[in-house]
């Protein structure tokens, strides 16, 4: 197919992404397990946790045991998602190599997910990015609802631009777009990147979709053809926003690398390596995941 790339980079969030909405508590032992797995896949980047408060997210209260007791792959990249300064203290003393700041292009979105407006985050992640750069961290800008927001309806790219346009002059190495409640079609993914692309280069740019109506690997077709490189994806389809009612899971990490190597597109991702971490974790948590892949290995 033409003007596809060559190489394409996923980052692996269902450690952090794909457990925080869950119910079922994965031991840390087991949850350490897991990641061990992922890091043998040949996948660049795990975003392991999130040091964000225990009675916020407690699926994730053990962030700081795991983050010190993982197997590291020198090869892997281990993130992890910090809100605040003492979030990026625990993070920074179990050893993250990355730091992923968050917020909304939504203001509604934003109060509900963070309990601060646009302007009031601004600052408390200003100081992050700061602090997380002066010690050597790459730093992530995670952008939410910068398609849709399931409060306020539909977000244009020109408020999308605004947010990442201050996580950049702040400091921010990388930009992730979340398409958080799933529903945004091609020609949403279009829209956004005609203005993005504008503005930063294309590498920059982290591409971070739900899979709620279906859409996410056709918008990730699109983004290709833009030429982004760079996609989040969630093993096993695990996940969904806490302060996002209806949206599903991330897409599974699976289900894209069927899509890119299929297209002849190289990622470094043994398949086989990750269908088994996708199947490990959805035998812990006793129930089927959304993946396509792990449906079809199931039922062959």
């Amino acid at each position: 197919m033409r003007n596809l790339p060559r190489e394409v980079i996923i980052k692996e969030v269902g450690p952090r992404d794909g457990l925080q909405n869950e119910k079922e508590w994965i031991p840390t032992d087991q949850k350490i397990a897991w990641i061990n797995m992922l890091s043998n896949t040949g996948v660049r980047e795990i975003e392991y946790s999130s040091f964000v408060n225990p009675k916020m997210i407690p699926a994730l209260k053990d962030a700081r045991e795991v983050g010190r007791k993982i197997k590291r792959n020198p090869n892997v990249v281990y993130s992890a998602l910090v809100p605040n300064m003492k979030g990026l203290e625990f993070a920074l003393e179990a050893g993250i190599d990355g730091a992923s700041v968050f917020m909304s292009a939504s203001e509604m979105h934003n109060q509900k997910n963070i309990n601060k407006s646009i302007a009031e985050t601004y600052p408390v992640l200003e100081e992050v990015i700061k602090e997380a750069k002066a010690v050597g961290k790459r730093v992530t800008g995670y952008v939410s609802t910068v398609f849709d927001c399931p409060y306020q309806g539909k977000i244009t790219p020109e408020q999308v631009l605004e947010v990442c346009q201050r996580l950049v002059d702040a400091g921010a190495d990388d930009l992730s777009l979340g398409d958080t409640i799933g529903t945004a079609v091609p020609t949403d993914v279009e829209k956004l990147l005609e203005v993005l692309l504008k503005h930063f280069p294309k590498e920059k740019l982290i591409l971070h979709f739900h899979d709620t109506r279906g859409m996410a690997i056709a918008n990730i077709m699109t983004s290709l053809h833009y030429g982004v490189t760079r996609f989040d994806g969630s093993v096993g389809g695990l996940g969904g926003c806490p302060y996002a009612k209806g949206a599903t899971g991330n897409v599974d990490t699976n289900d894209v690398l069927y899509l890119l190597h299929g297209v002849g597109i190289q990622t470094g991702i043994s398949e086989r390596k990750m269908q088994q971490a996708g199947l490990y974790i959805q035998n812990l948590l006793g129930k089927l995941l959304p993946s396509r892949s792990l449906a079809y290995i199931s039922n062959a």
